[in-house]
């Protein structure tokens, strides 16, 4: 008989419902607070009473508005060109090889009959125009110098590209445009000759359609002047005096000038240095003796004094009565606007000086130089491998691998398994010969004449970084565990985080001795507003013709400048010569593929600047951590940390990549992102381990670690798996690595188990401001275009 099973009463429709309890038309207590969150009412307002304006108000303030921006870009206007205000610098940009310029200018020359032409020692044609009430400098730099064209570009008001007729833009004007395009571009007018010969109908028209449709690739709203008659160059000249100027934020910030008139003094032969004299048309803002100038390529120095000087190309030519009177104002005593204060001039010191006794301890006891010494003479002798002929003396400088590594936390691992790699391939350590094998080039040339220009050596580098950066995409920071050494000594700089995101890392901790040398900005938004403010309070006005006294100017200048040449100064708003930690905000060109690793050498063109330094890779985030990068990824904004000279934003960016035949190629552009010490760069390692037998939510894992010490010492640290499991280490089994773990979850067979462990990446002190020019742009590109590199090799 089966047991009697309870049954549950289930209540009918008939029961009783009884009447909720009536508290009013109010709430409780209780519910106000759940309402209310925390939140109290307001107490006081704080928001600015607005008060509505009438139709009529609204009207006559949008009136006031519009006033104001059309006086504006008036002002603007009148600024440039004017008798009283310096001429229109227009830079002649040829798009195409085998152009003729002398044509270009010929016929800007001659477009009116009342111009007055006049050229200078630099190259600079000044064209004033009476009929426009306009004067014009035009400048052609050198065709194949890639540097002359940014220099010239930064400083000019307008941009004349000049087309082919037939080809538009060749390989090398694009090249040209695009690290133009970054640098940041003027106004831009585009002109062509030759139209006109191929004579009317259908040949012309279809020329014209395809040379406006190159421009439109690169200008979206510019349209194509042709320069065959006088009439067109009337045109262009209209064109150039009238259209609208292109802000172009770092250069109208601060002071700039392009040299007119250069002379060096030397107070004797042997002297290393001299005075610069520069004369030229002072742009964008005041200029004050006391402060500091950039030459370009050459660094910053000082002023000792600035000079008025009378305006050589006048906008209405003088009659010979005035000539004369001009002459003997010219041969009396110079006008002297500022002379240099010492007590006020701003010093050239770009770098901190940390005192000697900051963060020393007291002086050691007797007792304990006596225990120094005594360890030092029981030091017992150290077997070193050293070249043969080494002596001892050589041979104590020299450092083994493994103290290497201690002593210098900071290298990365991927540094040491690359130096494996290379003795490997090398076969010094182990007398092995390395066999290569051999690539049959089938070509039309000399073979033998082939291979002299291919540079075997870069080649294996080359292919060796490419094969590390796809082994790095797919297996992300995952490194072998070390079996001659203890993890916890190979590691002793990582640490686990709980989160990667909201786990604490004090910026300030455990610091490198460079970081001591350096600047830092307590607001550093707060100064760059404040700086930007005050800059036209005092100094020489903009506009004038000056003669600028440059102090100390390397002799090595003028041995190296030729007459045509830009020179190009700049001057330096307060702080900007001084050093500390910039981040560039990149991303990679599509047009360069070859592999960037992080703390690979750029050369960077920082606004005005230019300078080389070997920059750290980093994520670009919200967060107050962020992720050390390996490699430059392509198709995503990645951020650079180095040491250089503080720029104030908006700045752009241009980093170029030097090449085994000396040739920069662009590989990245950007802008300046932060000047910001605090900013925190971690690195992450990934140990990986395999499960070993798997008991529900625990298992037993192995290949992680090699011995019982390392899983004790790293047992606080969490877990995963690849597979989204979290755990963490229970107990170590054995004393071959073998460790207990457990697990949120079931764990599967075919699982990873991975642990991540974090340090702190800083840039090292790799900053050079000397770059060298490289050689001509066509030279190097047609070589380059007969020679495959390893990127293309190893995915053929």
């Amino acid at each position: 008989m089966a047991a009697d099973v309870q049954q549950q009463h289930r209540p009918g429709a008939l029961k009783q419902q009884n009447k909720s309890h009536k508290h009013g038309k109010h709430k409780s207590k209780g519910q106000l607070d759940k309402d209310t969150k925390g939140k109290v009412d307001i107490k006081t307002a704080t928001k600015k009473y607005k008060a509505i304006q009438r139709k009529q108000d609204r009207k006559h303030h949008a009136d006031q508005v519009r006033r104001q921006k059309r006086e504006e870009v008036l002002n603007q206007k009148r600024s440039k060109g004017g008798n009283l205000s310096p001429p229109h610098f227009v830079v002649v940009l040829l798009l195409h090889e085998g152009l003729d310029v002398s044509n270009v200018l010929g016929v800007l020359k001659s477009c009116d009959e009342s111009a007055t032409v006049t050229q200078n020692e630099q190259g600079v044609l000044h064209v004033s125009i009476p009929r426009f009430k306009q004067r014009v400098s035009f400048y052609v730099p050198e065709f194949t110098n890639l540097y002359a064209v940014m220099d010239s570009v930064k400083v000019a008001d307008s941009l004349l590209c000049v087309l082919s007729s037939e080809g538009g833009i060749d390989e090398y004007g694009e090249r040209v445009l695009r690290c133009l395009f970054a640098q940041g571009l003027p106004a831009v007018t585009c002109v062509t000759q030759g139209l006109k010969k191929m004579g009317g109908g259908k040949k012309q028209s279809e020329a014209r359609k395809f040379l406006q449709k190159k421009i439109e690739k690169w200008f979206h709203q510019e349209k194509l002047y042709s320069l065959d008659s006088e009439q067109d160059g009337l045109l262009v000249m209209r064109n150039l005096t009238n259209q609208k100027i292109k802000p172009v934020h770092y250069r109208d910030n601060r002071p700039h000038l392009i040299a007119e008139e250069i002379q060096f003094e030397l107070e004797n032969e042997e002297a290393p240095s001299g005075t610069l004299k520069v004369a030229g048309f002072l742009r964008g803002r005041n200029l004050s003796v006391n402060g500091l100038v950039h030459i370009l390529g050459w660094g910053d120095f000082q002023m000792t004094q600035i000079d008025a000087r009378n305006d050589p190309y006048p906008l209405f030519p003088k009659s010979d009565k005035h000539k004369e009177n001009a002459m003997e104002e010219d041969s009396g005593e110079v006008r002297v606007l500022e002379k240099a204060d010492a007590s006020r001039q701003e010093s050239l010191q770009s770098e901190n000086i940390p005192g000697e006794m900051e963060g020393e301890q007291t002086w050691p006891t007797e007792e304990e130089m006596e225990e120094a010494e005594a360890a030092r003479r029981a030091k017992t002798k150290v077997v070193k491998r050293v070249p043969k002929g080494t002596s001892d003396y050589q041979a104590a400088w020299i450092v083994d691998s493994e103290e290497e590594t201690e002593d210098d936390g900071s290298e990365d691992e991927e540094m040491e398994e690359e130096d494996m790699m290379a003795v490997d391939a090398s076969g010094s350590e182990s007398g092995e010969e390395v066999e290569y094998d051999t690539l049959t080039v089938t070509e039309a040339g000399d073979v033998a004449n082939y291979d002299q220009t291919i540079d075997m050596e870069e080649e294996e580098r080359m292919l060796e970084k490419i094969k590390e950066e796809r082994s790095h995409v797919m297996f992300p920071d995952e490194i072998d565990t070390p079996r001659e050494k203890d993890a916890k000594d190979r590691f002793q700089r990582y640490r686990g985080l709980k989160s990667f995101r909201t786990s604490p890392w004090d910026p300030k901790e455990n610091l490198p001795s460079d970081y001591a040398r350096i600047f830092q900005f307590k607001d550093f938004r707060r100064t760059k507003k404040r700086i930007l403010k005050d800059l036209d309070d005092e100094g020489v006005m903009s506009g004038w013709y000056i003669q600028i006294h440059i102090a100390n100017v390397p002799k090595d200048f003028m041995m190296s400048y030729k007459p045509g040449m830009p020179v190009v100064m700049f001057g330096l708003l307060p702080h900007e010569h001084k050093m500390s930690v910039l981040n560039f905000l990149l991303k990679r060109v599509p047009e360069y593929r070859p592999p960037i690793k992080s703390k690979d050498r750029l050369v960077f063109h920082v606004g005005f600047r230019r300078y080389s330094a070997c920059p750290v890779f980093s994520q670009h985030t919200n967060a107050n951590k962020h992720k050390f990068e390996r490699f430059f990824a392509h198709d995503m904004v990645t951020m650079a940390t180095i040491f250089a000279p503080i720029s104030f934003p908006p700045c752009p960016v241009l980093a170029f990549k030097e090449q085994h035949d000396g040739q920069h190629e662009l590989v990245a552009t950007g802008s300046l992102h932060s000047v910001n010490p605090d900013r925190i760069v971690t690195k992450r390692i990934v140990l990986s381990g395999h499960p070993f037998k798997i008991n529900k939510r625990s298992a037993v894992v192995r290949y992680m670690f090699f011995n019982r010490d390392d899983i004790e010492w790293f047992k606080p640290v969490e877990l995963r798996t690849k597979w989204g499991r979290r755990g963490h280490i229970k107990e170590p089994l054995g004393t071959h690595g073998h460790m207990k773990c457990v697990f949120d979850g079931h764990l599967k067979s075919q699982d990873t188990v991975l642990m991540n462990l974090y340090k702190r990446m800083f840039p090292k002190w790799t900053y050079n401001p000397t770059v060298l020019n490289p050689p001509p742009m066509l030279e190097s590109s047609q070589s380059m275009a007969t020679e495959p590199s390893a990127y293309q090799l190893f995915d053929d």
